[in-house]
């Protein structure tokens, strides 16, 4: 039997055991990429940490009944300023960077709808966008002001945050404090300084559709009712486990839980609530001015997406991560040695008691990975990894890949092989070591072992 699932619930500040409503549909909801520019190395971390959540609940649950909702937001004050700085249309900006991040996550080893999607069956994985969810939208907000906790005014229409008693219980921040920061340039409009925007009238411009509530002029969604409106779509009004960034608790989170749990009159909008820490470069904040920024393209340009992916999970997903090339060369190394044992061995169709435990203990990455270093059998070995999205090529299909990449010749290493194995017989280590040198310089790696000579292309 696999072990309980065990999750650290940000609404309760508690690790539990993680109850499904229902066990033959579990359903998990992550906030996803602005698409107004290439994503940064930050913005992988939430996708590969809840990637591999995703592939966990589908092993302990079946496939078939695990949806995972990732959403993209096409519609923001970003987006509109870049599109204007570029001269380009809305909709060509968005599909040009969704497209781009979905090439950068494809090489990180993040499943995609594509990969999970069984033809004639319900979804597996959707990856909604808010410009296709206005219908939902609008639905939400009038019935908001329906209800009282939503009024008109001045062309907005906006959430009444004093009407709902409890608001403020994922981030646990207390209401005067969150009063007086946000008394800075109240919009005179406003009936609290808290109170935050469902829909807003659209610039000369800007995208706009017919506004909710009989307002005259078209407009735009606010940022926070885009979650609201797709995890109902495709989730419904409750479930099971909504993720997403640290920075995200307040006010994304918070003011989507009040957005749906005051629609549709529930005590929960998720049960439970999954936050990533932050990320650091080589021990500083990433900025721009700082000249730290890195986009998920710039890693790959210098290192394999599954290098990447391995120093992502060396740290527990909740814990803040330094970036450090360090840690790129350390699971370089790795996953080196890692091929070498597996080969082109397939994986065992067990995956090892010792791997699922410490994953089941709120994913808890760190000593998985430590589980995977100490397994020596092939099929296993591989089996583990590969729940992880980590040694999914063989090594042959990984070496060529490797080659092709670095540009060498076959034909021209395995003759300076045999010239090397030639030396070594007879003795010449001279020689030996002269040819060594000459693969090192072409960026290839030999090792001698008892089966013979063994090359690589150097990490």
């Amino acid at each position: 039997m696999a072990p309980m699932l065990r999750l650290y619930n940000t609404l309760t500040r508690q690790k539990a055991a993680f109850a499904p409503i229902d066990p033959s549909h579990v359903r998990m909801y992550a906030c996803g990429p602005t698409v107004y520019d290439a994503a940064h190395i930050g913005n992988a971390r939430p996708i590969i940490v809840f990637d591999l959540l995703f592939r966990l609940l589908r092993h302990l649950y079946g496939a078939a009944h695990v949806t995972y909702a990732r959403n993209v937001t096409d519609v923001d004050d970003k987006i509109n300023a870049r599109a204007a700085e570029r001269g380009i249309t809305i909709r060509d900006l968005t599909d040009g960077t969704l497209a781009a991040f979905h090439d950068d996550i494809r090489a990180l080893g993040v499943l995609m709808p594509e990969d999970v999607n069984v033809a004639g069956e319900r979804p597996r994985f959707v990856e909604p966008r808010a410009t296709d969810h206005i219908a939902e939208m609008i639905a939400i907000i009038e019935g908001l002001v329906a209800a009282g906790h939503a009024y008109v005014a001045d062309g907005h229409v906006l959430f009444d945050v004093p009407s709902m008693p409890d608001y403020g219980g994922l981030s646990k921040r207390p209401l005067d404090e969150m009063e007086a920061g946000a008394r800075v340039e109240v919009a005179p409009y406003k009936r609290s300084p808290l109170d935050f925007v469902l829909w807003k009238p659209s610039k000369p411009g800007e995208p706009s559709w017919p506004s909710p509530c009989g307002l005259p002029a078209p407009g735009r969604p606010g940022w926070h009712i885009e979650c609201s409106a797709m995890s109902w779509k495709h989730l419904g009004k409750t479930f099971d486990i909504h993720a997403g960034g640290i920075d995200l608790i307040f006010p994304h989170h918070e003011n989507e839980v009040a957005q749906s749990r005051c629609c549709f009159s529930t005590d929960v909008m998720a049960n439970v609530w999954l936050h990533n820490g932050f990320l650091q470069v080589e021990g500083e904040k990433m900025s721009k001015s700082l000249g730290n920024f890195i986009t998920i393209r710039d890693v790959l340009k210098d290192w394999p997406g599954e290098v990447a992916r391995l120093a992502m999970l060396k740290t527990h997903y909740r814990q803040p991560i330094d970036w450090t090339v360090r840690g790129l060369e350390e699971a370089a190394r790795t996953l080196e040695r890692w091929y070498v044992i597996v080969g082109d061995s397939a994986a065992s169709p067990v995956i090892p008691d010792g791997l699922l435990e410490p994953l089941t203990d709120d994913l808890n990455t760190a000593s998985a990975l430590a589980e995977l270093h100490r397994l020596d059998d092939p099929a296993g070995l591989k089996a583990g990894a590969n729940l992880m999205g980590l040694l999914t090529q063989t090594k042959s299909a990984r070496d060529q890949g490797s080659i092709r990449a670095a540009g060498l010749d076959v034909l021209e290493v395995e003759a300076l092989i045999e010239v090397r194995r030639a030396a070594r017989a007879a003795k010449d280590w001279a020689a030996s070591d002269r040819v060594r040198d000459a693969l090192l310089a072409m960026g290839v790696t030999v090792k001698d072992g008892k089966d013979g000579t063994v090359w690589s292309v150097t990490p």
